[in-house]
């Protein structure tokens, strides 16, 4: 599987400000390949703007169209005006691994369920135009397993049958004795060396 994911190294945000009826709108986005990579970029906000009106948040912790690891908070707006149309800009661009935190400073004016909610989908749409991406592809280990060659067996039934070859023998040489005359015939001895015969006087 291939999709965008934000290119910034773990522990940088990118950060961009908007204004709408003088409330401040400060987006913070990062790459969150875990939730804990989401977890530390919210912590961080609240310590950097101890003092906003709200630390609103989406992410997404897995591959476009993750189911578990996702999550958005209001963080004490009126119930669906501000995390879930953060999430929705999010899944709407079709990114992964991406968390993100919106820090607002009330202005004085309210915008009305309507208009928050306009604004801080705005927020993050704006922080989006010029984020550096990068495409994921997603690879998952296979295994191989190879079996040595089975060492072939007789047939149910059968039998082998082995037989040991006989030993190597001399072979035979012809010989006159030392009595036997001329014209005699040659007697068959293996003790003489081959080739040789002896004849008598």
């Amino acid at each position: 599987m291939r999709y965008p994911v934000p290119d910034l190294p773990a522990g940088t945000h990118r950060e961009v400000e908007t204004e709408v009826e003088k409330s401040r709108f400060i987006t913070w986005i990062c790459h969150a390949p875990r939730m804990e990579s989401f977890t530390a970029l919210l912590a961080e906000a609240r310590r950097a703007h101890p003092s906003a009106s709200h630390h609103c948040s989406a992410f997404i912790a897995g591959p476009p169209g993750e189911q578990n690891a996702i999550g958005f908070s209001d963080d004490g707006e009126p119930g669906g005006t501000a995390g879930r149309p953060m999430f929705q800009v999010l899944e709407g661009a079709g990114l992964g691994q991406v968390g993100c935190v919106v820090i607002r400073y009330f202005g004085g004016t309210k915008l009305g369920t309507g208009g928050l909610a306009r604004a801080y989908a705005q927020a993050v749409s704006q922080a989006l135009v010029e984020l550096p991406l990068h495409q994921l592809t997603e690879r998952s280990p296979l295994r191989f397993k190879v079996a040595s060659p089975a060492k072939p067996r007789p047939a149910a039934g059968s039998k082998a049958w082995v037989f040991p070859l006989p030993p190597p023998t001399t072979p035979p040489t012809a010989s006159y004795s030392p009595s036997a005359g001329l014209g005699m015939s040659p007697s068959i001895s293996g003790r003489s060396k081959p080739g040789c015969a002896a004849i008598s006087p």
